[in-house]
């Protein structure tokens, strides 16, 4: 059975609404979140490790630690089918038009 796009969205945007508690890095930036929100767990995409997850001021979006046999960097956390995981709505992709926002001068 496949999941459409509104209850995995309605579930991220309740994640949002709830506040999940934070420990601030050494530089102020980004955030280590240390109660993760359920929500935001059974959205991510099993492959990713879910122990250190940084919530990031700056596009609101969840990043988790991955550690690779060369280095260890921080990813975008991501849902099964491959959208980032944030409290607020990304920007569409490059080239996606938005709705035409429509004048009452005339």
């Amino acid at each position: 059975m496949r999941i459409g796009p509104g209850p995995v969205l309605a579930a991220l945007l309740l994640a949002a609404a709830c506040a999940p508690t934070t420990v601030p890095d050494d530089a102020g930036g980004s955030r280590i979140v240390s109660d993760l929100p359920e929500a935001v767990i059974a959205a991510a995409a099993p492959f990713q490790d879910l122990t250190t997850v940084e919530l990031r001021p700056g596009d609101g979006c969840y990043w988790y630690r991955h550690t690779g046999p060369v280095e260890t960097t921080f990813l975008p956390l991501r849902t099964r089918e491959g959208r980032p995981i944030c409290t607020r709505p990304t920007a569409p992709p490059a080239g996606q038009l938005l709705a035409p926002i429509e004048s009452s001068a005339g």
